[in-house]
């Protein structure tokens, strides 16, 4: 749930069909009009990027794969200029397949990886029909003619072998590359039951992950996690024929899909660490944590030491995590690192973890702002690399004459910086202060890519020196969106006064020709979960935009739980989510309605996942009448209802914690929810199930009042595909439109 909604927000746009005067209500839309506003909706308004490329083993090219996907070709990384043709889908030996989708290459440089029929399984997870490509002979061959499509494949250190899971058993297999031959690492996986190298639904959507197989630097040892998931409950819901992307097979009866996800206070998989001897083909039990190890988030080995495998573990409860330093030979485990908080770690602590050469970084929140601390394999505490009243966003690495690079909001809350820091400390910001910036960097970190967008000014990427950010060249600039959208209202930031002595970071789009003597209609939008932050200076073209350019005013505030403002304003609402939030939020909509341009009777509040919940929260709690009309798309009704992981981060259990379940509830205060309310929900959700949805309007329904409903038959939690993004904020904007008269 942490990352969906910035990135629908970054993607998507509308732009409706009426002008709204102060006065008169605006006519609906109709359908044609609605296919009219396709291109400043999601996918048809995307930017170009330039995301981290595939580096040649010598760090000074990379490879770039064609527009129409038949070649790859290496590229003179500080240049540009095309150095050869590495692959030629029209000139391989032995099979042919018709494009390229998307290739690994091997760390010594001598081969690809190549997938074909890319499938996906959930938010990150896919499977693939992959094809190992020999670049000096070109032969192309299958991965595997037993064992497909695959899934995570991953190159050995020297090259010679690839591991892979075979999603229909949910074994590991190897592939040697030097005979040929394939080898079963495991055999006792099963669907619905064992998974062997791969993680299961939670881990995947709350620790982003999407392979949990490590080798070690001599390639002798592959290291892997196992989920026995016997014991967590499944989840099933009903797929359709439908009209996008068809599925014949359900033209009469429909079919279902099924997953393991365990909700709040239920059983997780239970997770296990092991190592296999490639030379004897045997599998270790490695015994790691204690008595509270929940989890596992991340693996990997430090260094190049092949006996030191780093093995990151955390409690239920997630305010505590255990660094263990493992030997895959011997078994034997030692702790060299335990941080702990009094309420959730900060995720980018596990996630962000770097095991370097010499040493392993972690970001930690332990001052009540997020910095970079370096630690010795030996568990002992370095330094602390970066310091100050900020938060360290992003950690890029150090380079071999000791300058660290990382992204912070040194700037201030709603900005990104990217900054270099020389071993005797002095700092170079590499990007400007406003705005947001990111990186990626050169394997010796001599150039860097960076990514900078504002408010006015979509993204550009530039190759940068690493040293000064002066840039060598232009990598992509969007100019073309620039002008396409120059008219476009833009978002001015601002501070609303909230809550006890409190100010919320806001920002607020205003029509064109505003004038502050008319009465405008208001849309309140928000996200609002912990560690979320909706209000920063990048460049957005979505739906608010052109609301506003059609009459509507939107504001967005960031209230207590959001990131940015340290770990006091984020942790406050630590065992009673939606309670802080709520207040803020409402202050949020008082100071609006306050306002001599905003019509009182006329404010309206949406949000889409938690910022859906959020929306549901806020028009049911408190006695005054501050909203109009509400949208909430895809909202969890119960934190009882989502997975363990998420919900237990912020809650605990419902058992440990069953009054903070009850008041954090939308579904509690149903008895209060008296205006026009649209709910909008995917039937194929498999994040935010629809049954929180089901369970809502029921409950609204026996306390003798209703809403209105837009279920979207086999979409997702993005809900995505066939224009149906452009279905659902139409919708949205027209329920306002009629609402907030």
């Amino acid at each position: 749930m942490k990352s969906l909604v910035s990135s629908l927000i970054i993607a998507t746009s509308l732009s409706l069909s009426f002008a709204y005067d102060g006065q008169a209500a605006p006519p609906r839309q109709s359908v044609s009009v609605m296919a009219d506003l396709s291109p400043f909706v999601y996918p048809h308004n995307r930017v170009r990027s330039f995301d981290r490329p595939v580096f040649t083993t010598d760090g000074k090219g990379y490879l770039s794969l064609s527009d129409d996907a038949k070649t790859i070709t290496s590229i003179d990384l500080a240049t540009g200029k095309e150095i050869e043709v590495v692959m030629d889908v029209t000139r391989t030996r032995e099979n042919n397949i018709p494009a390229i989708e998307s290739f690994i290459l091997s760390p010594d440089g001598s081969k690809l990886l190549v997938a074909t029929r890319t499938r996906p399984i959930y938010r990150r997870s896919t499977t693939a029909r992959y094809y190992i490509y020999d670049i000096r002979t070109r032969m192309l061959t299958p991965l595997s003619s037993e064992h497909y499509p695959q899934r995570s494949p991953l190159f050995s250190p020297d090259s010679r072998i690839i591991a892979f899971v075979d999603p229909a058993d949910n074994n590991i297999y190897l592939k040697k590359l030097d005979y040929g031959s394939e080898v079963a690492v495991t055999t006792d996986g099963k669907p619905d039951n064992i998974i062997n190298g791969v993680p299961d639904w939670v881990y995947e959507e709350e620790f982003t992950t999407t392979c949990s197989m490590a080798w070690s630097a001599d390639s002798r040892t592959l290291c892997f996690l196992k989920y026995n998931e016997r014991k967590v409950h499944p989840y099933s819901f009903p797929l359709y024929q439908g009209t996008c992307d068809p599925m014949e097979k359900y033209a009469l009866y429909p079919g279902s899909f099924t997953c393991k996800y365990p909700v709040a206070g239920t059983p997780n998989s239970k997770v296990s660490l092991h190592s296999y001897d490639v030379d004897l083909r045997k599998i270790k039990d490695l015994s790691v944590g204690n008595a509270d190890t929940e989890y596992i988030p991340r693996i990997g080995f430090g260094g190049a030491d092949p006996s030191r495998l780093m093995v990151v573990t955390l409690n239920r409860a997630q305010n505590r995590m255990e660094v263990f330093a493992v030997n895959p030979g011997s078994g034997v485990s030692r702790s060299v690192l335990v941080e702990q908080s009094e309420a959730w770690l900060p995720d980018a602590s596990y996630e962000q973890i770097a095991f370097e050469s010499d040493r392993f970084v972690v970001l930690s929140a332990r001052t009540g702002r997020q910095h970079a601390y370096a630690y010795s394999y030996a568990g002992s505490l370095d330094r602390a690399l970066t310091s100050g009243d900020f938060d360290v966003t992003e950690w890029y690495g150090a380079d071999a004459a000791g300058n660290i690079f990382y992204q912070s909001d040194a700037p201030g809350a709603i900005h990104r910086v990217v900054s270099r820091k020389d071993a005797k400390g002095n700092v170079t910001d590499l990007s400007v202060s406003n705005g947001t910036a990111s990186a990626w960097f050169s394997p010796d970190k001599t150039f860097c890519g960076l990514t900078y967008s504002n408010s006015t000014t979509p993204p550009s990427t530039n190759l940068c020196n690493s040293r000064t950010g002066k840039s060598v060249r232009t990598l992509v600039d969007n100019s073309d969106v620039a002008s396409r959208f120059a008219s476009a209202p833009k978002p001015e930031f601002i501070s609303i006064p909230g809550a006890d002595g409190l100010a919320y970071n806001a920002y607020i789009y205003r029509p064109a020709g505003f004038s502050p003597s008319k009465k405008y209609p208001v849309i309140m939008y928000q996200y609002s979960g912990p560690g979320s932050q909706q209000v920063l200076d990048r460049w957005v073209i979505d739906w608010m935009p052109f609301a506003a350019q059609q009459g509507f005013v939107v504001v967005c505030a960031d209230g207590r739980g959001t990131f940015g403002r340290g770990r006091a304003w984020e942790t406050v609402v630590y065992r009673d989510l939606g309670h802080y939030e709520t207040i803020d939020q409402q202050s949020a909509a008082r100071w609006v309605a306050s306002q001599s341009w905003a019509d009182p009777d006329r404010i309206g509040i949406t949000g889409w996942s938690y910022g859906g919940y959020e929306t549901l929260m806020a028009i049911s709690s408190g006695a005054d009448p501050l909203y109009a009309a509400a949208v909430a798309i895809a909202p969890v009704t119960s934190w009882r209802y989502y997975d363990t992981v998420y919900a237990e981060r912020f809650m605990l259990t419902p058992q440990e914690n069953e009054d903070g379940y009850n008041r954090s509830a939308p579904l509690s205060y149903v008895d209060r929810m008296n205006i026009p309310l649209l709910i909008i929900h995917g039937t194929a959700d498999d994040n935010v199930h629809l049954s929180n949805t089901m369970e809502y309007v029921s409950a609204l329904e026996s306390s003798g009042r209703f809403c209105d409903m837009l279920l979207y038959p086999n979409m997702n939690h993005s809900i995505n595909g066939c224009d149906a993004r452009l279905n659902v904020y139409s919708k949205m904007l027209d329920y306002f439109n009629r609402n907030l008269r």
